[in-house]
């Protein structure tokens, strides 16, 4: 079982930035495809950026992209979601999640998760 461990979401106003971040507890993050998740009231779970586990392919939605940043540091053991310029529409709970070697955008594929954390944006 890996537990993963999310900080860093908060209420920030729009053009704002917040970094996430989650750890695998006593587990090494580069033994993982990592993927940041969120999910909006209604709405489905949704990838919005993946590592593969060799941390050498990234995926980012069409609705992130060039705004958010996947990142990991194996000295920290830490796997960082960068979000710049954030909007309204970014509001959801964001979730880090693990997979031995499956970095796709199906979340039901995903076994391990951590608790979520709420990003609030105000416009």
């Amino acid at each position: 079982q890996v537990q993963l461990v999310e900080s860093g979401g908060g209420w920030v106003q729009a053009g704002g930035s917040l970094r996430l971040s989650c750890a695998p507890s006593g587990r090494t993050v580069s033994s993982y495809a990592m993927g940041w998740f969120r999910q909006a009231p209604g709405k489905d779970r949704e990838l919005v950026a993946g590592m593969s586990r060799s941390g050498t392919n990234t995926y980012y939605a069409d609705s992130v992209k060039g705004r958010f940043t996947i990142s990991r540091d194996n000295a920290k053991n830490t796997v960082y979601l960068q979000m710049n310029s954030l909007k309204s529409e970014d509001t959801a709970v964001y979730y880090c999640a693990a997979h031995p070697f499956y970095s796709g955008r199906d979340y039901r594929a995903w076994p391990y998760w951590g608790q979520g954390t709420q990003v609030t944006v105000s416009s």
